[in-house]
């Protein structure tokens, strides 16, 4: 007599957090180059100020705090290094140029 086993098929999980998170790093990231290669240029066009502010009363706290004395140096030792040779020659190749204007 043959027996059929019956098995559950389940659906895959969805990975829709995984590429949103994704994503948002790859836009932070693009956002911090643009600043960094100077494609966006930010202009403060009005200053700010700092609201005012009054404090009395209260005390620091006090420490008394012993640390270990740490001495830093050096010392020669016999050392094994290998040597290595290395020779260069010169070639015509051709690589990739990329021109970008800077944000006025």
């Amino acid at each position: 007599m043959a027996t059929r086993e019956h098995y559950n098929e389940y659906p895959a999980r969805s990975s829709g957090a995984r590429v949103g998170l994704i994503v948002a790093v790859i836009a932070v990231l693009a956002v911090i180059a643009a600043f960094a290669f100077g494609l966006v240029d930010i202009n403060q066009t009005k200053q700010g100020s700092m609201p005012e502010v009054s404090v009395s009363g209260g005390q620091a706290p006090a420490f008394d705090v012993d640390t270990a004395k740490v001495s830093v140096g050096t010392k020669n030792s016999d050392v094994t290094v290998p040597k290595i040779d290395v020779t260069t020659k010169e070639e015509t190749v051709k690589v990739p140029t990329v021109d970008v204007q800077k944000a006025n």
